[in-house]
């Protein structure tokens, strides 16, 4: 039996996209998950994925059945769906509020899923290199080091009233 009869080049192409979903989200996922974050590797390929096939069928799923296609109005859904999931993520715990960085990189592979699922390959990579290089890099110095020597990421004098802490 040959592949080409089993898959069409469209659905290929489809295909393909939602896998660069799945390695995009995988690679911000990994990064979350190598610091014990709540949600991590399946967490974020998951959510890249799903955002990236909801993109795909908002405009391929539908053609030829009479329907007006707005791909940007599943966008727009996709946004608002991932943001209640990334709330889940952040608790409050006294006078300090954690999991906002790992929210905030749920809602970012939501949205490199949409651009994959789009076909904006290196917009997605863009994001993909740019979200993890600021997840791994961008916490301050003493924090950085504390995880390198595999202590917690908050030392307890560090806890501040009010503080934001991811």
């Amino acid at each position: 039996m040959d592949f080409s009869t089993l898959i069409s080049p469209i659905e290929f192409e489809l295909i393909f996209r939602v896998t660069l979903a799945f390695l995009f989200g995988g690679i911000i996922g990994y990064e979350r998950e190598s610091i014990q974050r709540p949600a991590g590797l399946r967490t974020h390929m998951l959510v890249a994925a799903g955002s990236a096939a909801f993109t795909v069928v908002s405009f391929a799923g539908f053609v030829g059945q009479g329907t007006v296609r707005d791909p940007s109005r599943v966008a727009a859904q996709v946004v608002a769906g991932v943001g209640f999931l990334g709330a889940g993520t952040i608790w409050r715990t006294h006078d300090m509020v954690r999991g906002l960085t790992t929210a905030a990189s749920i809602w970012l592979v939501a949205a490199v899923g949409v651009l994959a699922g789009a076909g904006l390959f290196t917009v997605a990579l863009f994001t993909t290199l740019g979200a993890f290089a600021t997840l791994r890099w961008g916490r301050p110095p003493a924090r950085r080091r504390r995880l390198r020597a595999g202590e917690p990421s908050i030392a307890p004098d560090e806890e501040e009233p009010g503080s934001i802490v991811d």
